[in-house]
């Protein structure tokens, strides 16, 4: 596999032409139309094909994957292009196999995703997933389960046998978290025995493989009462047959102040659960100061605290699928950012005829640009290389898998990446 960085001239054309890839292939591949124009300084995945096969009339997914021994789940991951459907094309090439494999390990992958989730998008990534997460039930204001309208998601997640988790937070009715939910089921038992048992019925009656927990802004003096709770799902939960995992805010010591970091204790939280995952991203967020969503260092020194103090085993590393776009001067305090995917940040940049252009220390790329209305603008958002280098830490940590926020925007290139660097693990 290569990253090919767009240098002035150059088209989608002379690129293919340069690593003697068919143009049409090399589009598929990274998402972009045959006749695309590129902009200076974006990314070009290039694999290599080791076995093709041309569709012809007759063919479908199903008998390809038998012809060659192979799955259909298989050739989607291979053909990102196919966006998880049979739909076949007289005289398309599939790709059956790739000459450039050399995968780092098998790991697990979930991804999170709203009820109302485009269905193309939904059906592009599901392939990929060892799990699928509907976000998210809530608490009531009496310490009830808020539900959620999950059938289309778990029946997607059914039709690509992905296990799927349930998803509890502190999300309120006008959803905004809540540490005053959590406050109060967090100290009374009573209510947290009702609410394992909905959470129990709900897991039970449409079909969910696990539990995630997502309890933000916990009151610090609520530290351990929150472990404790999580311990009391796990030791509910286990005997029926499902993990607990628990997310955790980005922390690198144990004692960092913030209302975010205090309540959740690494060490503490890790024992109770199965699993957790690290919330990894958000560096650069709606508004804070421009800066790149998951900076390469930052989620370095995560993880470096983290296998300190949890099993690498139980560790999911958060990865970004977005970016955002900052009106400048950036105030404090005033200025908001709009969150965008990653596929319209390179068409923003070629409608604005900017350079992208990459910060090697935090292994992001960026771009300024110039509105109708004379706003200057940047833009930090993800690309080839940045998420080339975050999947990779999954493999030089020693961590369970990745844990995507979230399925809801476009990045075609991500999933190549993880196709090429990872088998995914599969439970159903």
């Amino acid at each position: 596999m290569t990253i090919h960085v767009v240098k002035p001239g150059e088209t989608l054309y002379s690129v293919a032409a340069q690593y003697a890839l068919a143009p049409t292939l090399l589009a598929g591949i990274n998402g972009v139309a045959a006749d695309a124009q590129l902009v200076v300084g974006q990314t070009l995945i290039v694999r290599e094909p080791a076995v093709v096969h041309t569709v012809v009339p007759g063919d479908t997914v199903y008998s390809i994957a038998r012809r060659y021994g192979t799955t259909a789940d298989a050739l989607y991951r291979g053909n990102v292009f196919l966006g998880g459907q049979p739909l076949l094309h007289e005289g398309e090439p599939l790709v059956i196999s790739y000459a450039d494999d050399n995968r780092l390990g098998r790991i697990a992958v979930n991804a999170y995703a709203y009820p109302y989730i485009d269905e193309a998008l939904l059906d592009y990534a599901l392939p990929f997933l060892s799990y699928l997460t509907p976000f998210t039930y809530g608490i009531s204001a009496d310490g009830g389960l808020l539900p959620l309208n999950d059938e289309r998601l778990l029946a997607a997640a059914g039709r690509y046998r992905n296990a799927a988790l349930m998803h509890l937070s502190t999300l309120t009715e006008s959803g905004a978290f809540s540490n005053d939910r959590s406050s109060l089921l967090l100290n009374s038992e009573d209510l947290q025995q009702r609410l394992i048992q909905d959470v129990i019925n709900a897991m039970q009656q449409k079909g969910y493989y696990g539990l995630d927990v997502d309890f933000e802004f916990v009151f610090p003096r609520e530290r351990t009462l929150y472990a404790d709770f999580i311990r009391r799902l796990r030791e509910s939960l286990n005997p029926l047959g499902y993990p607990v995992i628990v997310a955790l805010a980005p922390k690198t010591r144990g004692d960092q102040p913030g209302l975010l970091y205090e309540a959740h204790d690494y060490a503490l939280l890790g024992a109770a659960a199965d699993a957790v995952l690290l919330m990894t991203y958000e560096w650069g967020y709606t508004y804070g100061p421009p800066m790149a969503v998951a900076p390469i260092p930052q989620v370095r020194a995560v993880l470096d605290y983290a296998v300190g103090v949890i099993p690498r085993e139980k560790i999911f590393m958060g990865v970004p699928l977005y970016g955002y776009d900052w009106p400048l001067p950036y105030a404090q305090g005033q200025t908001r950012a709009e969150s965008i995917s990653p596929q319209y940040a390179v068409a923003l940049a070629l409608r604005r005829r900017a350079e992208i252009l990459y910060d090697e220390t935090a292994q992001s790329p960026y771009f300024y640009y110039t509105d109708r209305g004379g706003q200057q603008h940047v833009v930090w958002f993800e690309d080839a290389r940045s998420m080339d280098a975050k999947l990779r830490l999954i493999h030089e940590y020693g961590l369970r898998g990745a844990g995507y926020w979230n399925l809801m925007r476009a990045m075609p290139q991500n999933w190549v990446l993880l196709h090429a660097l990872y088998d995914v693990e599969t439970l159903l």
